[in-house]
């Protein structure tokens, strides 16, 4: 039965709206993190209620605005997660703070326009890093604004001091407080990791359901977003060990959960291959990754899994790699019986007494914990590929992120500057919000930035109202400890977050004595609104083409990488690898593919592709400006950049299943394409594409990663 013509005239109307002023109104919705909630309710407010009683009221304030800032990065995850997402971001807002304590101590009030320039700038060109190091930079200048421009008393170290207090009783709350379900479950330590780990297992389940229908690519990227969490959780896991026993249950526990990770990666590539081949699997095997995810939460077998029938090389790889993944389960269960796939052959043999149920990982005796993670964290931190991400402050990308963002904070500045004597700092603070670019297109930004101000400013306006009978300064208390409580909730929403964060700021302020700022926050408001908007949209600051291109640029080198560490394997492993026989005095070689470096560098493409479609998406809902003739559809390369990744995925899977090895002309042709596609995107709008090698005619994998590089170059042509 067809719709009714008015519900259709309706359905295309809301599709001819621009994604422009459709995004403004965008809600993500999300369970509501009730632990989470309770933390922020603890965080802010009674750190003011410290600083009423005992008359420290200046440094309380302080110390609530890092709780704040904290709360705001308060993200679902585990405990070391929360250490890096709140600790590093906090670290760069006490940086910050310090900066413009000692700018205000320096002496003239105009010498903040350069200063502030300078530091935007470094901000500008950090935020290109990751989402981490971006909410760091932008809490260093936001802090740097209000250590300049609030009068606060103190020394500015003292203020640094308290900020970063503030951020570290927040995180004290974050290893105190956990979910009911979780404080009374055994080997409740790592319970985090675990569930990242079941979520994998899930997450596959739910993409191999979605085989041959409409939600199978988003099902492919929540996958992504699965496995890119729980690699992360067990880095940090390994890289920053809390004080305990080397041995005992706690490190076993970490083995499991590894062992268990290692077996869940290796059947979400062979499920990836499922995911590129497009046939529908039977549900009880769709469903068995399920039986693992309940068996990591369990400490558990899994119990009999059903597989596919082996008639085609991407399910040989399923097979195989869910035959694997149950002899792993197997060996580190705590109890159980053994495991049989149900139509996967003969499992391996096994010794009922051999340490299938380990009480220590079956390893040789380490270093501390605690010395063995300091120097894996040294080395990761300093290793060549990060201190290059990080040098690089003069690529494109940087450059115009970094220029607008100290544009916007320096015009943003003088002109507070020349409008206020004291607490100028509003106006170049809501600048450095609305300039960040992982926040939503700027027209986005600046529309729920001014609601959300002016509903906080009336909010707060009716409660002193209210209040004003009452006398003294603990109603103040009650304010900050809702708003608090509200931060998890409203990070669904930037202008539900403005409003809240505008709420607990007049809060603040109003404790300190400032009590005529509502209405002048709108007007600072408005005009950074104005300066954002301008500067946004100039024209050598606007090409979408170095933004979203160099997002692109990395996921292509990072997928070039990969495949040249699958197909740049000595002859030696081709061999062995393809099973020819005569090999019997040559050692094995792992597949390039599974060893550690490679699984590294697929993770590496898939995460730099998850950013890539963050900026994509981005892109597409932005104002229309000044290149507006140039404007490329980027969610048309989005989707044919994540087919080249899934593709080069697909070729070590078929290689390590024994497929002939393409030649090393094919693969060059490929990698250097790959390359020079991703050199011709990170150089902007002027630079031409490169003219791309034949089509590989022997490897299917391979010949659609050349396909969908010739349609990124048809896309991205400007005609």
């Amino acid at each position: 039965m067809s719709a009714p013509p008015s519900l259709r005239s309706l359905s295309s109307l809301a599709r001819s709206v621009p994604a422009w002023l459709t995004h403004p109104l965008g809600w993500r919705s999300a369970p509501i993190p009730w632990t989470a909630v309770l933390r922020g309710a603890l965080s802010a407010g009674p750190l003011l209620a410290l600083g009423l009683l005992t008359g420290h009221l200046s440094q309380a304030v302080l110390a609530g605005l890092g709780a704040m800032l904290a709360g705001v990065n308060d993200r679902p995850g585990t405990r070391r997660t929360g250490v890096v997402h709140i600790g590093l971001p906090a670290v760069g807002g006490a940086l910050g703070l310090l900066c413009g304590g000692l700018l205000a101590d320096g002496g003239s009030r105009w010498t903040a326009v350069p200063a502030l320039f300078v530091v935007g700038w470094l901000s500008g060109a950090l935020s290109v890093t990751g989402p981490v190091w971006s909410a760091a930079a932008m809490q260093c200048l936001v802090t740097a604004s209000i250590g300049a421009g609030m009068p606060i008393p103190g020394p500015a170290w003292l203020k640094a001091v308290c900020y970063l207090g503030g951020a570290a009783w927040l995180l004290l709350l974050r290893f105190l407080l956990r979910a009911p379900r979780h404080m009374l479950r055994r080997g409740a330590r790592r319970e985090g990791e675990r569930e990242a780990v079941a979520a994998v297992f899930d997450a596959l389940a739910d993409a191999l359901l979605a085989l041959g229908g409409s939600d199978a690519e988003p099902a492919r990227r929540r996958l992504i977003a699965a496995q890119h969490r729980a690699d992360e959780s067990l880095r940090l896991m390994r890289l920053l060990p809390f004080p305990g026993r080397r041995e005992g249950r706690g490190s076993a526990q970490a083995y499991r959960i590894t062992e268990r990770f290692a077996a869940a990666t290796a059947l979400c590539e062979a499920g990836i291959a499922l995911l590129w081949e497009g046939r529908p699997l039977p549900r009880q095997v769709a469903e068995a990754p399920r039986l693992l995810a309940a068996a990591v939460r369990a400490d558990s077998a899994p119990g009999a899994l059903a597989s596919p029938v082996s008639d085609t090389v991407q399910r040989g790889a399923f097979d195989r790699a869910l035959l694997a993944a149950a002899v792993t389960f197997d060996r580190t269960a705590l109890r159980g019986t053994p495991v049989v796939p149900a139509q996967a052959g003969t499992p391996e043999p096994y010794e009922p007494d051999a340490p299938a149920r380990p009480t220590r990982p079956v390893r040789r005796p380490r270093p501390s914990p605690n010395t063995r993670g300091v120097r894996r964290a040294l080395k990761e931190l300093t290793a060549r590929g990060s201190l290059r991400t990080l040098g690089r402050v003069f690529a494109p990308a940087r450059r115009e992120n970094a220029l607008r963002v100290a544009l916007c904070v320096a015009a943003s500045t003088a002109v507070a500057l020349s409008l206020h004597q004291t607490h100028w700092y509003w106006l170049p603070a809501t600048a450095a919000f609305l300039v960040k670019p992982d926040l939503g297109p700027l027209f986005s930004r600046v529309v729920n930035r001014v609601a959300g101000t002016a509903t906080g400013v009336l909010v707060f306006t009716v409660l002193t109202l209210a209040m004003a009978g009452l006398g003294g300064l603990w109603w103040l208390v009650a304010v900050v400890v809702a708003g608090g409580a509200l931060i998890p909730v409203a990070t669904r929403h930037f202008g539900f977050q403005t409003a809240v964060v505008t709420l607990l700021v007049l809060s603040f302020v109003y404790a300190l004595g400032d009590t005529e700022a509502t209405a002048a926050r709108l007007l600072d408001t408005a005009l950074a609104c104005g300066i954002v908007l301008l500067v946004g949209h100039l024209p050598h600051l606007t090409d979408p083409r170095v933004r979203v291109g160099h997002r692109f640029a990395v996921a292509l080198r990072r997928t070039e990488r990969y495949l040249r560490h699958v197909l740049d394997a000595p002859e030696t492993a081709s061999t062995a690898s393809a099973g020819a026989p005569g090999t019997e005095g040559t050692a094995p070689v792992a597949p390039r593919g599974g060893d550690a470096t490679g699984i590294a560098l697929r993770y590496a493409a898939y995460r730099a592709l998850s950013e890539a479609r963050a900026a994509a998406e981005t892109a597409a809902a932005e104002l229309p400006g000044p290149h507006r003739a140039h404007r490329h559809d980027w969610l048309a390369v989005m989707a044919r950049a994540e087919r080249i990744v899934d593709a080069a995925t697909v070729c070590a899977v078929r290689v390590e299943q024994g497929v002939p090895r393409p030649t090393a002309t094919e693969a060059r042709w490929v990698t250097d394409a790959l390359a020079a596609t991703a050199d011709a995107l990170e150089g902007g709008r002027g630079t031409p594409m490169p003219t791309l090698p034949p089509v590989p005619k022997d490897c299917r994998s391979l010949r659609d990663v050349m396909t969908e590089l010739h349609g990124i170059q048809s896309l991205t042509t400007v005609t």
